[in-house]
């Protein structure tokens, strides 16, 4: 069989987050987040589920953490629960329990040779924060706060974490958390201004930990800081009529731009996109001098979530409108519409898989901001309807999804010239998919949700072989066409 063999030294590992696997709400003394809320909020998540339990990581980390191992892991992201140590969002009570836990899981950890990144902001903002201070909406007092966050974490793990990630999709957060309301805490009644506002905080929210990080720690330390963006690849719809092709082509790079250059370009250059400017106006906020100087080269890699890809063309329609569980939105703002292709196969969540783009978007990205310290791919993997033990045994699905994202990765590097160091596949385990509840399932490894029994699945035994070879053994299967066609599936 053909083998891809990658760069010495590439990161290969698998990511989860707090709220999603941990559970244990209601221990420790953790306080209550906005996702406690949101889940028992009725109607909001599937079938009423909440992340109360999880999947118990909370007292099964140990067992988890021998998991990784097993599978030759030597690289894990997860996140720090923000209202774990500081059940109020304020430095006022610090929670020596939640402390203890992340300390113990780091610990244990680097005992089986696994090298910990850590996420400070996966979505969990602290309710007492939303309720008295409105949440990310709340201006200087909730920044300082998540500054105050981030040094307390930086104080009490930088010790032994030397990678750190300030904020997981800000895009997520602005926009289907204050625009579309589907995700914590769940507005939508001024989706013209308040998803910009709030991507504007979150992005002061991670310059201001960048230098608490730089100022105070990073020369002892000696780690790594940066923020994780979510974007899927938007190629030019086909057609035939060439007027029509470059009004697509215009509005494809028009939505990487809304997605991913609103948060990239003010990392990288200090400013929003000129594009989002023009189309925006006064609703899109304006950074002082200052912190335009603070926000540029706060990235020390570039964190990179990619799930799916879509055909792009212009949008004239009058207001928003989402489909979130099939992936697709039209933004009024963009003025740009997504479709697919009927020949791409889909996920568990309707997204589609289309493991060129990925090729692409690294690329692109490569291309625009060149960045320092490489691109460092996060989150990549997908949802497949494996409730069953036998099917999650044997989820053939998502290993070829995995094979042919990571030959495309692969590809990227050797052939086209991007800085890619590291790739982590969402998630290590089955857990709560937000507001799909636990009916969706991304894990490498299955759960019983009834007992917490663990179980690899076959996609965890294909991704461990090539984390311990560094290579990716490619079988007939797999389509390596430049051509935006279907996929092999």
């Amino acid at each position: 069989m053909p083998t891809l063999q990658f760069p010495d030294g590439f990161q290969w590992g698998t990511a989860t987050a707090a709220y999603q696997i941990e559970g244990g709400a209601n221990e420790g003394g953790r306080g209550q987040s906005i996702w406690d809320a949101f889940s028992k909020t009725p109607g909001k998540v599937t079938l009423g589920h909440t992340g109360d339990v999880a999947v118990d990581h909370y007292h099964r980390y140990k067992e988890d953490v021998q998991l990784m191992a097993d599978m030759g892991l030597k690289h894990y992201r997860f996140s720090i629960s923000w209202p774990r140590i500081l059940p109020s969002g304020l430095t006022d009570h610090v929670n020596e329990e939640g402390i203890a836990f992340y300390n113990n899981l780091i610990n244990e950890l680097l005992a089986h040779d696994i090298t910990p990144i850590v996420t400070l902001y996966h979505w969990d903002l602290p309710l007492a924060l939303q309720t008295e201070y409105d949440g990310l909406l709340g201006g200087p007092v909730v920044l300082d706060a998540f500054a105050a966050y981030a040094r307390l974490c930086f104080e009490r793990f930088g010790d032994r974490v030397k990678q750190w990630i300030t904020i997981n999709e800000p895009w997520v957060v602005s926009l289907l958390g204050y625009g579309l309301g589907v995700l914590a805490p769940g507005r939508k009644h001024r989706a013209k201004t308040e998803p910009y506002l709030v991507a504007h905080n979150l992005l002061l929210w991670h310059a201001h930990a960048v230098q608490v990080y730089r100022r105070e720690f990073q020369a002892v330390q000696g780690g790594k800081i940066g923020i994780t963006l979510n974007c899927d690849w938007r190629a030019p719809k086909p057609t035939d009529d060439p007027t029509q092709a470059a009004l697509n082509a215009e509005a494809a790079e028009r939505a990487i731009l809304f997605d991913l250059g609103w948060f990239a370009d003010p990392v990288y250059f200090g400013d929003y996109p000129a594009v989002m400017r023009e189309r925006l106006g006064d609703r899109l906020p304006r950074f002082t001098p200052e912190e335009s100087a603070m926000l540029r080269g706060s990235n020390e890699f570039f964190g990179l979530n990619h799930y799916s890809t879509s055909y792009a063309e212009p949008s004239a329609e009058s207001s928003s409108a989402s489909d979130w569980s099939a992936g697709i939105i039209v933004w009024e703002d963009a003025g740009v519409k997504t479709s697919g292709n009927d020949a791409w196969p889909r996920t568990d969540v309707g997204w589609n898989v289309v493991p060129w783009g990925f090729r692409e978007l690294l690329v692109w990205i490569q291309t625009r901001y060149a960045p320092v310290g490489g691109i460092v791919v996060t989150e990549n993997g997908c949802a497949v309807a494996d409730d069953d033990r036998a099917i999650a045994a044997d989820d053939q699905f998502r290993v070829r999804y995995y094979r042919e994202y990571i030959a495309e990765m692969h590809k990227a590097i050797t052939e086209q010239g991007a800085d890619v160091r590291g790739y982590y596949a969402w998630s290590f385990i089955d857990n709560y998919e937000w507001s799909c509840g636990y009916t969706k399932r991304f894990g490498l490894h299955w759960v019983d949700y009834e007992t917490m029994e663990r179980m690899p699945k076959a996609s965890a035994k294909f991704y461990g072989h090539i984390v311990r070879s560094n290579t990716l053994v490619l079988d007939d299967k797999l389509d390596e066409s430049d051509v935006p066609a279907a996929s092999a599936f």
